[in-house]
């Protein structure tokens, strides 16, 4: 096996690469766009793991974050990436538990973006 990557589908994808671009300090790597400025595939390197982002081409309805979530897990020392994430990750998201400390960390969130999107971020 060569890699793993994790892949999203999400409406709305151009702005979704430029959002999680600006979050973990990012830029665009192997892309392929629709002719309407989508993406069909686009490939983020986010502190070494790579996050896929393509655009949803069907109108079924989602469940997000039922069955799966992204968690990155960052060191005492990257705390200040984490907290730049959540707040840029944190417009026109909902809340599920706000950046703080909890039984086993100082700093935990759990989000679902406004892209539909759940992300569990925290100090490890």
């Amino acid at each position: 096996m060569e890699r793993t990557l994790m892949q999203v589908y999400v409406k709305g994808s151009a702005e979704a690469v430029e959002l999680y671009q600006k979050a973990f300090n990012t830029t665009l790597g192997y892309n392929v766009v629709h002719e309407d400025g989508t993406f069909y595939h686009s490939e983020l390197n986010v502190y070494g793991q790579i996050i896929s982002v393509a655009e949803r081409t069907d109108d079924a309805d989602s469940i997000t974050g039922n069955t799966m979530q992204f968690c990155l897990q960052f060191s005492k020392e990257e705390t200040d990436l984490l907290k730049k994430a959540y707040d840029i990750l944190t417009d026109n998201a909902k809340i599920l538990f706000p950046l703080g400390p909890c039984d086993y960390t100082t700093h935990l969130a759990d989000l679902i973006d406004k892209f539909g999107v759940r992300w569990c971020l925290f100090v490890g």
